[in-house]
């Protein structure tokens, strides 16, 4: 089993009311986040491209995890460079620049040695491409999942919903399932998006957790871990999607057939990962994780959310 991965790798100047003045050109992009999350459940494909003047060491970042970069392009130009600054709440941030670089002429080459793979993330790319992506790979992966964001939903709506309708999955923010579905409803949103094909809609709510909608009607949430100190929550969402279907991949490779239950668990799973690519800047808390580290969250989890549902 292993999980292809289709997004960026980008170069980041984050702020933030801890960072003591900015951290320049750190390893970002949701391809980087969601790689280095999932590799704690299953291997990793990685398809992405990446400037000349990207430092080659970062690359290390990935080889040292079970991530295969034979798909990883390297273009002549700049790469990708995004940079934020956040506000003490952390939910609130301002985008102090974007810079595609050769990202914004990215066309994904997947090789042949990829499309075996039977869980596929097609990360915040442009929806057109997400689209020729999922129609490259037909029905052979068993999984395929796709996230967004109100950029596209504003700019190419029609080619996003076209991509919704090849994927079984999608994950994206809660603002922005209302704003794809024109609702304040979250529930009417989720019904609204899951009658356009997907099995199953994973709403992020940021600091606050994570809601699972599935086209049978059922219902699930999971809180986010209450962490003492955030440091850099760039990457949380691709690093949620990461444990998210890094976890199911995982159950697949056992032979299993996926109920309910397992959607749950990796819903928990996502929220374990995103909290942990908050402690640190980049993904540098991603870097020193351990099983046993995730494990014991996994546990806490568990003791914080049970309750006796008797009267």
């Amino acid at each position: 089993m292993a999980i292809l991965v289709i997004g960026s790798i980008g170069l980041d100047t984050i702020e933030t009311p801890f960072s003591d003045g900015p951290k320049v050109d750190i390893l970002g992009g949701s391809a980087s986040y969601f790689a280095l999350a999932a590799s704690y459940f299953d291997r990793v494909n990685l398809v992405a491209v990446i400037g000349d003047d990207f430092p080659p060491a970062l690359l290390e970042t990935f080889r040292v995890r079970q991530i295969d970069l034979t798909g990883l392009q390297t273009a002549t130009g700049k790469n990708f460079r995004w940079g934020g600054r956040y506000h003490l709440d952390f939910n609130t941030r301002d985008t102090l620049f974007t810079d595609l670089g050769v990202f914004g002429s990215f066309a994904p080459v997947i090789p042949d040695a990829y499309r075996s793979s039977e869980v596929v993330f097609l990360a915040n790319l442009q929806p057109g491409l997400q689209r020729q992506v999922a129609d490259e790979l037909g029905a052979a992966p068993r999984l395929r999942a796709l996230d967004s964001m109100n950029h596209w939903i504003d700019s190419a709506r029609d080619e996003l919903t076209e991509a919704i309708r090849r994927v079984d999955i999608v994950l994206i923010a809660e603002e922005e399932a209302r704003q794809y579905a024109g609702t304040p409803s979250l529930r009417a949103a989720a019904r609204r998006i899951l009658e356009l094909g997907p099995r199953t809609l994973v709403v992020k709510q940021g600091s606050y957790g994570a809601l699972l909608f599935t086209a049978a009607g059922d219902f699930f949430t999971a809180p986010a871990y209450p962490l003492e100190e955030v440091r850099d929550p760039t990457g949380a969402g691709d690093s949620f999607a990461g444990g998210f279907l890094g976890y199911l991949a995982q159950r697949l490779t056992t032979g299993a057939e996926l109920a309910l239950a397992d959607y749950r668990r990796a819903l928990v799973y996502g929220s374990i990962m995103g909290s942990f690519a908050c402690e640190d800047f980049s993904v540098a808390r991603l870097e020193s994780l351990t099983a046993d580290d995730i494990a014991a969250r996994y546990r806490e989890f568990v003791t914080y959310t049970h309750f006796d549902g008797n009267w």
